[in-house]
């Protein structure tokens, strides 16, 4: 599973996730990418889960 760390998320819990591939946004230089085109940009990159800390994310995007 190809996971994304968005800013804020622990970096160490990426070794609790053995198995997977885990990558941090600002790896792919999206740690100033507002919500909306960081989800975009890692459906696009072909994530499969994006963990955040943001607890604001569902009141600021329509996640339906």
């Amino acid at each position: 599973m190809l996971i994304l760390f968005d800013n804020g998320t622990p970096a160490p819990l990426r070794h609790a996730l053995t198995g997977h591939v885990v990558v941090e946004a600002f790896e792919r230089g999206w740690e100033r990418t507002s919500n909306g085109e960081l989800i975009a940009a890692a459906e696009t990159a072909g994530f499969d889960v994006l963990l955040t800390t943001d607890k604001n994310l569902r009141y600021q995007q329509n996640l339906t």
